[in-house]
């Protein structure tokens, strides 16, 4: 999944609008709105998609990626909206702060700035706006966009939180149904009624929607199809929270009486067909929303067979007819679906989709317009919503036919009763259309209902909806007539109708007809008379009204009167009024009627309490007018307005219920458009101080409770009710009368307040909460001054830690109210509000309201930053003379967690923002005592350092934070000057104040928020051209604080050194330039004034904070060439500082290099290898310097890397670093010992103790056991003699065993090493042009760890050859890598000399404590010779000597010294010959020691040098050598010939005893083998002791020796035992002793020693070891061997022999290892046939030889290495172990170019044999 740029940011997204569109030019910022954004969003995205979309997955930006793009989409969409030009100014208001959200959330994601904006969508301009505005903005936009996160956040993890966070903030919604199919196989039309439907509580919810169903499958209205829609509308969140709501569905069949009725039959009769019922629970809880998603609605049928039913009632005449399904209303059927859960359909029933759309119709139309359009059926809740509109007039009568008992009459069977409703006016006039069976269909005349068959008490529940006009209602009745419908058509149509029944709609009283049952009389009689309204409306029409007139019985009517039959019928209706007009309230309309009925006014003021909130919404109007005609008519009785009063809070109480709080415009137009009431301001102010006064009278507690809840409201009446008399009557009419009942009314509540706390504290926390809502009323028409006097007598009434937040809140609104704005008030309320503060912020407050607080004072600084409010200077200097300190100290003491943190320092920046310069010299002047001066100085910078420091606002809150910055910057400036002017002189001078400041400037130019150059340059040149760069400001103020310092400069030395490095690490150039000086000016100071005459405290505080900033990521390349030539040019002119300033300005230099290579790698580079360099160069840095504390610090670091590469050998090197430092005594550990492991220790004994332990362990995981058992030897001794922790010692010998048997047991790899050169200017400094060897992981081949490299330095390119490169690579731009295996030089310890060291313990020091590394390339001097190719083949072989022994501290060390000697063919010869014999005498040897080795590498070893169809071999030698014009051309080589000889003829005793075992061990596969073995080995041994002798092995040699119980591997037979040997006398008796297997045998002379050389090959990178010495010295070894007489050889002897003369060795060498210990290798692979090669050379020819691994005992090591057959090559390439010293250099290239190399040569073998001998007394 990629992460394309062109995939986020479409190319179409910038196309400027047509030219000619003027919206463009008047909508240019909205525009801009869009566009901005996405220009910002591209820039963050195309640093995370700079690179592939891999970095995206690895990242997991993918989900952030695809919101953002979706959130593009739709910013693209809207702007081509906005481009448009077409939409309308409301709908454009609505999309600029849809786009401005979205905005907002997506620079949320991104982490870009908070943009604050006002409430119409523009950005703020910090200029033009107060400071607490600002914070508001801030805090107001960041909770938004949380709550949409968490809104997205929900819809992922919580379908049920989104639905609730819906229905929190939407109180209206719409149930959006489409209706796609109906499967049903019906015959005949068909209708539908849909609606919603409580099965709990079995009620329908909503009124129907119909839909017409053709017989063919298909609406009735063909133009329907595919457009059958509709919305439930006015459902309220209770509905929405009902535990089940179903969406059911009643099917009506419209045709015959049974479906297979033929012709003759009766038509057009509405009969049960079945439900269908879906619970949409899930839909309408909001965990389900998909408009696309088809729900299949499965449909039950009730239809029955009518010989069947009448086959039921014949033989069952006891069974009721409810008990048939088709009889059963189609209510009772759906409930039994709902209960049953499953129905069998047969794949029949409905196909709909359904969507749930938050608001009211009018919302839904336009925010679902794609779905809600003109032709949707609007179906309504049966009901009110939860929100009455003022506009929204209904008058909708909902008629349901419960059901009636019919008598049979005449009839054997119960009649098939239809009922058909109408309306009529009362003259008898049919209203058309006003019956609406269901949305979707205009209104019918008549309604008939469905026809139950033959059923005596039928139920129906069918609900319709009569709609009349309001004026229509009082004529109007409904009017029911029954009728028996037959089947037989012919029979139907002489049926009348048997009876009548209707209900008025408005009752004798006036009321409309009540919700409910209703039981109607059934009439019967002539059809004429009951069709005539005037007969029948002056009947009762219901069974009450009957009962009522019972007592009127004689007066019944003749001709038309209820019979017996007739009163046996019964029939009952439910119905249901939802109007905006009419009123079923028998009270309610007392009162609007009163003038008609005045003898029950009180009586219908007092039930108004009682009346629904909805019925007197409807007249509200209405009830107030007649409320205010009573008061004022009625003026001579009080009860009245009492009464009155009453009513009119209850009244302004119910419009502030959420459910009408959509009335509140209602009442305020009625108060200042329809109010007339001039006096009712005496009446109502009169009431209301009766009360207040009277609050101690518990019975009128709540109504002054209610009373002061409608306050507002009540003076708006009492106020604009004065204000009418005014303009009437002006002022002179009534005196002072009204402002008096004011003060009244305010000494009423004073005294209330001032009463004891327990007493009405409901009515005083009312009072406090709702009096100040007065104030912008009364203030028309009292005067403001006196008003503003009586709020603060109210506020001084209530006693103190009395109601305190009420008391704060109370005064915050008489902030927020006009009053407050005019100066002359201002200056009557703030002392008092100053003074509250004061009290609440005081240190000694026990429990301060700081919310509380916070918000008073934040309103009262935010008027003060207004324009219009007339003079605030002294009012700002008010504040800042009583609360600025009082703020700061509640800022100092609050958590910076605390959520008013934010508002209080808003608080304090505000204050400080409308300070001017007279007010802070005014300040400074209100202090007694300089000590007061100092004081309130060091709480100021001590509390600007800590909210600097630690951010109060959100990183994203930049325009709040650069505010913060702006004021703080002005403050120290304005604080700077009283500094300098109080705090300057000699006598006067305060150290810790200056500090605090140095510290706060510091602190302050170093904020985040003020690092232009981490940001975009779009927002770096928003930042500077609002606000300029403050660091340089402030820079340059520090700079001349400095310098104004004069001899007090001393006093800051060292302290200051942190600080002003800080400031002058500022990348900015102008800054630096300015305080790097300041160094300079500490040397000279510390120089001049120390009395040391140096500056090492500046020199050491420099070099540990340079260390501590950089590390931090501070300083660049720039800041070191800067700071080194500005110390530089200051140093040279100075006359003392000259070249010691000089020096450590280098130094620093350095320094600095060392610690930017040491971060770059760090930061950027993910090689831990680098890492590790360069901390290691650092270290070594620190180590020179003396500075223990800092190169410990980055020891650890080290020691983590290591330990985190699992590279636990150099993890322990590292430590014992530290360890080193530390003594075994009990001197006290200083802290920088510790470092950061925190062992809990007091002396360095105990320390090193502990660091021991570690490093122990690290040992014995690096497998590293002899390091480990020399440190645990030590650490034993303190154990045993020094604090004689005996059980330690104990568990340290039970390790030190441990290790012992790991050594020879354990599985042991030995490392490769590798030479790696870096060539190039592309690589970092401490890897540029030079050679480092490495030291490879465990079974690590040079082709991984190329590899490994190439992946570190990508761009690299790896080189082909092995030769030195030139200087043009040298300095090219680029990067090049040599690398190729290398050969450690073993250095063995004098102690093992002479002993029978095992081969596991010799093995690590094959690849261990060497230092020495050898590579071999084999060229040619000379022609070549055709038939013999060696006489011309050289070796040159490089010796490489790192800086440090391996392993160390790393696992690579550079190459400090090169040497190159070269190696003739006939030495080579020798070394080949004498490895061949080692190599037979070592697999002789261990078959001897153990006979159950396998025979397999023994026979391959053998055949390889016996077999004659080998070519080559000893022919190759004498062709070469040992010729008589060899010798005359090299003299110098007779002795060397010679000793080659004796080699060749020492190797027929090791071949004799070789194939004797050989016979011993044979099996009878190998029988043949052996059989050719031994006739080849007779030819071969014939030739070669008639040309070379014989030899004889002594017999301690070959003799089966007993081994040590659990040795597994032995030690080897060094050659140089082997050559002592060749030089022996030669006796016959050697000859016959041999010949029992080579007897008669043809000499062969192909059959020779150098068939071993393949295996050599195989072997030359296994780790074989050698000792080398010069060449002269070696050839004077051999000889003095060849001399020797001594042949007794002692076991020591043969097994293991080194030399320990200190002058054969090279001066700049240590002990090497002997040539006997090379040979064995256990990392080859005996278990195989043939091992697998280990790597390839970089370059064509192969240089270096294979190498192969093993996990066993070298006493199988020969196996599988040889194969019979091979052809023995020439002499080997190289000698990869010769460590001559000819040629050396310090730094020498370190390989020669060879030009006369011109085919590749064959592998060079893997050893050469040392020259170094044993020099005991007697061996010459």
């Amino acid at each position: 999944m990629g992460c394309p740029e062109s995939a986020f940011l479409p190319r179409f997204l910038f196309v400027p609008p047509p030219a000619t569109s003027t919206f463009a030019v008047s909508n240019n910022t909205l525009r801009s709105i869009t566009t901005m954004p996405l220009k910002m969003w591209s820039s963050p995205w195309r640093s995370e998609t700079r690179f592939t979309s891999w970095r995206c997955m690895r990242n997991n930006k993918v989900t952030l990626f695809r919101q953002l793009q979706q959130m593009t989409y739709s910013l693209i969409e809207w702007r081509s909206q906005i481009l448009s030009g077409t939409l309308p100014k409301d709908e454009l208001a609505e999309l600029k702060k849809k786009v401005t959200a979205k905005i907002d959330h997506g620079n949320r994601m991104l982490g870009l700035d908070l943009v604050v904006r006002d409430d119409n969508g523009n950005i703020l301009d910090p200029d033009e706006t107060s400071t607490i505005a600002l914070f508001r903005a801030h805090e107001v936009a960041s909770k938004r966009i949380e709550e949409k996160i968490q809104e997205e956040k929900s819809v992922l993890q919580n379908l049920d939180l989104r639905g609730q966070s819906v229905f929190s903030a939407v109180h209206t919604y719409g149930l959006y149904v489409n209706f796609k199919n109906f499967v049903c196989n019906i015959g005949e039309d068909a209708e539908l009624f849909m609606a919603l439907y409580d099965p709990d509580q079995s009620t329908f919810i909503s009124e129907n929607y119909l839909i017409r169903w053709g017989s063919n499958g298909m609406p009735k209205e063909i133009e329907k199809l595919n457009n059958l829609q509709a919305v439930f509308t006015d459902l309220s969140s209770t509905d929405l929270i009902r535990p089940r709501i179903s969406l059911v569905c009643q099917i009506v069949r419209v045709g015959h009486m049974e479906l297979k009725e033929g012709k003759k039959h009766t038509c057009g009769l509405r009969r049960p067909f079945g439900v269908a019922v879906m619970d949409i629970t899930d839909i309408i809880h909001g965990k389900v929303d998909d408009e696309e998603k088809q729900h299949f609605i499965p449909f039950q049928q009730i239809a029955m067979e009518t010989y069947i039913r009448q086959r039921q009632l014949i033989m069952s005449p006891l069974i009721t007819s409810h008990v048939i399904g088709e009889n059963e209303p189609l209510t009772s059927v759906l409930n039994k679906v709902i209960a049953a859960k499953e129905v069998n359909h047969k794949g029949q029933g409905l196909w709909i989709s359904l969507k749930l759309l938050p608001g009211d119709l009018t919302q839904v139309q336009k925010n679902f317009s794609h779905l809600v359009d003109r032709s949707t059926a609007i179906a309504r809740k049966m009901g009110f919503p939860e929100i009455i509109l003022p506009g929204d007039v209904r008058n909708d009568i909902y008629v349901t036919l419960i059901h009636g008992e019919f008598d049979k009459g005449k009839k054997k069977t119960p009649k098939n009763v239809e009922v058909t409703m109408s309306v009529y006016d009362e003259e008898g006039k049919l209203l058309e259309k006003a019956i609406h069976p269901g949305a979707g269909y205009e209104g019918i005349s008549e309604y008939k209902s469905v026809v139950y068959y033959q059923v005596k008490q039928p139920s129906w529940y069918e609900t319709v909806k009569v709609s009349i006009a309001i004026e229509e209602v009082t004529r109007c009745h409904i009017r029911f007539t029954f009728r028996h419908r037959s089947s037989q058509e012919s029979r139907d149509k002489s049926e009348r109708a048997f009876g009548v029944a209707f209900v008025k709609l408005m009752n004798p009283d006036g009321t409309t007809l009540q919700d409910g049952r209703h039981n109607l009389v059934v009439y019967k009689g002539d059809n004429k008379k009951m069709e005539d309204a005037k007969l029948y409306l002056t009947l009762p029409g219901t069974k009450v009204e009957m009962e009522e007139k019972e007592l009127q019985a004689s007066k019944t009517l003749a001709n038309f009167a209820p019979t017996k039959d007739s009163t046996k019928d019964s029939f009952q209706i439910a119905t249901l009024i939802c109007s905006t007009k009419l009123t079923q309230n028998v009270d309610l309309l007392g009162l609007l009627n009163w003038r008609s009925n005045s003898q029950n006014i009180k009586h219908n003021l007092k039930k108004l309490m009682e009346v629904d909130g909805s019925e007197i919404v409807k007249f509200l109007q209405d009830t107030l007018d007649a409320l205010f005609n009573i008061m004022m008519e009625m003026s001579d009785n009080e009860t009245y307005d009492f009464l009155v009063f009453d009513a009119l809070v209850f009244i302004i109480s119910l419009i502030g219920d959420i459910k009408f709080q959509h009335f509140n415009p209602v009442l305020e137009t009625y108060i200042y458009k329809h109010f007339s009431a001039t006096l009712a301001y005496v009446k109502l102010s009169k009431v209301l101080n009766f009360y207040v006064a009277n609050a101690e009278d518990s019975s009128k507690t709540e109504l002054l409770f209610a009373a002061l809840k409608a306050l507002k409201y009540l003076f708006r009446f009492i106020i604009q009710s004065r204000v009418l008399y005014l303009r009437f009557y002006g002022q002179s009419e009534d005196g002072d009368e009204f402002n008096n009942s004011i003060r009244q009314l305010f000494f009423a509540f004073n005294t209330l307040m001032d009463r004891p706390l327990e007493e009405a504290v409901k009515i005083k926390g009312a009072a406090l909460k709702y009096l100040p809502s007065i104030i912008n009323d009364v203030k028309l028409v009292f005067d403001p001054v006196e008003l503003s006097m009586l709020f603060c007598k109210f506020i001084q009434s209530i006693p103190d830690n009395q109601l305190v937040r009420q008391k704060l809140n109370c005064m915050t609104k008489i902030v927020e109210s006009n009053l407050f704005r005019q100066s002359e008030c201002r200056d009557v309320l703030l002392p008092l509000l100053i003074d509250q503060l004061s009290g609440q912020l005081d240190d000694n407050s026990s429990k301060p309201d700081h919310e509380a607080s916070s918000q008073l004072l934040s309103n009262i600084l935010e008027v003060l930053d207004r324009k219009d409010v007339g003079p605030t200077a002294m009012h700002v200097q008010l504040i800042m003379e009583r609360l600025l300190r009082r703020i700061n100290r509640t800022v100092i003491g609050m958590s910076r967690q605390s959520p008013q943190i934010g508002g209080f320092v808003a608080c304090m920046i505000a204050i400080l923002q409308q300070m001017d310069d007279s007010h802070y010299s005014h300040y400074i002047g209100t202090f007694k005592t300089r000590q007061d001066i100092i004081d309130f100085l060091m709480e100021t910078f001590i509390m600007f350092k800590d909210l600097i420091g630690k951010n109060v606002y959100a990183k994203d809150w930049m325009v709040m934070n650069m505010t913060q910055s702006r004021v703080f910057l002005r403050a120290i400036n304005q604080f700077t000057e009283v500094l300098t002017k109080f705090f300057m002189d000699q006598t006067s001078f305060e150290l810790q104040l200056w500090n605090n400041y140095f510290h706060l400037a510091v602190a302050f130019l170093t904020h985040e928020s003020l690092q232009l150059e981490t940001f975009s340059q779009a927002k770096r040149n928003k930042i500077v051209k609002k606000y300029g760069d403050m660091r340089k400001e402030i820079g340059f103020r520090i700079r001349d604080m400095w310098y104004n310092l004069g001899p007090h400069k001393i006093k800051f030395i060292p302290s200051m050194v942190g600080p002003i490095l800080e400031v002058t690490l500022t990348p900015e150039v102008e800054l630096r330039k300015a305080t790097i000086p300041i160094f300079f000016d500490m040397m000279q100071c510390e120089f001049n004034f120390s009395g040391n005459g140096n500056f090492h405290m500046f020199e050491n505080e420099l070099i540990t904070k340079l260390d501590q900033e950089v590390e931090g990521g501070r300083g660049d390349e720039q800041y070191k060439v800067l700071l080194e030539k500005l110390l530089l040019e200051h140093c040279r002119k100075h006359k003392y500082l000259s070249s010691s300033g000089e020096v450590f300005a280098l130094l620093v230099s350095s320094l600095l290099e060392n610690l930017l290579d040491y971060r770059t790698i760090i930061m950027h580079d993910e090689s831990k290898e680098n890492r590790m360099s360069c901390t290691v160069n650092v270290l070594n840095f620190y180590k020179e310097k003396k500075r223990e504390d800092i190169y410990i610090r980055y020891l650890y670091k080290l020691r983590d890397l290591h330990r985190d590469s699992e590279n636990y050998t150099e993890a322990a090197y590292t430590l014992l670093l530290h360890a080193e430092l530390l003594q075994w005594s009990d001197k006290p550990c200083v802290p920088h010992l510790l470092q950061r492991d925190s062992y809990y220790v007091y002396t360095q004994q105990e320390l090193k103790e502990k660091l021991y332990q570690e490093i122990i362990s690290y040992f014995d995981k690096g497998k590293m056991w002899e390091k480990a058992i020399k440190l645990s030897k030590e650490l034993a001794e303190t154990y045993e003699s020094k604090v004689f922790d005996y059980e330690g010692l104990g568990n340290l010998l039970k390790k030190r065993a441990s290790f012992y048997e790991n050594i020879i047991k354990a599985m042991r790899p030995q490392p490769e090493y590798f030479a790696v050169g870096y060539y190039g200017q592309g690589f970092p400094s401490f890897l540029r042009n030079k050679i480092f060897i490495y030291r490879g992981k465990e079974y690590e081949r040079r082709e991984d760890f190329s590899l490994r490299l190439l992946t570190q330095f990508p761009n690299a390119e790896k080189m082909t050859s092995t030769t030195p490169p030139g200087e043009e690579i040298k300095s090219s731009p680029k990067q090049y890598m040599q690398c190729f295996t290398v050969k450690p030089v073993m250095s063995l310890p004098p102690s093992y000399k002479d002993k029978p060291v095992p081969e596991q313990i010799l093995n690590y020091y094959r690849a261990n404590e060497v230092q020495q590394f050898q590579y071999s390339r084999p060229f040619r001097k000379g022609e070549k010779d055709p038939d013999n190719e060696f006489a011309t083949m050289w070796i040159e072989r490089t010796t490489y000597t790192t800086a440090y022994t391996f392993p160390g501290i790393l696992k690579w060390f550079e190459v400090k010294q090169i040497s190159t000697e070269e190696i003739s063919p006939l030495e080579n010869a020798i070394e080949t010959m004498e490895l061949t014999n080692e190599k037979i005498s070592n697999c002789v040897q261990q078959h001897a020691w153990d006979r159950t080795l396998s025979v397999h590498p023994l026979s391959m070893l053998l055949s390889g040098i016996v077999d004659p169809a080998v070519m080559g071999g000893y022919s190759n030698y004498e062709k070469a050598f040992f010729t008589e014009k060899y010798l005359q051309e090299h003299p110098e080589d007779q002795e060397k010939v010679e000793l080659l000889k004796r080699l060749i003829a020492l190797q027929m005793p090791l071949l004799t005893e070789g194939i004797r075992i050989h016979g011993e061990k044979l099996t009878e596969q190998l029988k043949p083998l052996h059989d050719r073995l031994s006739s080849c080995f007779r030819e071969l041994k014939e030739k070669v002791e008639k040309l070379y002798g014989v030899i004889t092995l002594p017999p301690n040699l070959t003799e089966r020796k007993q081994s040590r119980t659990g040795s597994i591997v032995l030690p080897y037979i060094m050659s140089s035992t082997l050559r002592r040997l060749s030089i022996t006398s030669v006796t016959s008796s050697v000859i016959s002793t041999s010949s029992n297997s080579s007897d008669n045998a043809p000499s062969r002379p192909g059959s020779d020693g150098s068939i071993l050389e393949p295996l050599l090959e195989r072997r030359a990178s296994s780790g074989a070891r050698v000792e080398d010495l010069p060449l002269k010295e070696d050839t004077e070894n051999r000889i003095s061997k060849f001399k020797r007489k001594d042949w007794s050889l002692s076991k020591s002897q043969v097994i293991a022999e080194k030399a320990s003369e200190p002058d054969l060795m090279s001066p700049a060498r240590k002990a090497q290892r002997p040539k006997s210990l090379q040979l064995s290798d256990n990392r080859l692979t005996p278990f195989h046939g043939s091992s697998p090669p280990q790597s390839t050379p970089l370059s064509p020819p192969p240089l270096t030889p294979k190498a192969t691994r093993t996990l066993s005992s070298p006493s199988l090591q020969t196996d599988g290495l040889m194969t019979t057959g091979v052809p023995p090559p020439p002499p080997p390439k190289s000698k990869p172990y010769e460590s001559g010293q000819r040629n050396s250099t310090e730094i020498a290239p370190p390989l020669p170019i060879r030009r006369e190399a011109k085919a590749p040569p064959p592998p060079p073998p893997k050893t050469r044999k040392s020259g170094l001998l044993s020099s005991e007394p007697g061996s010459q």
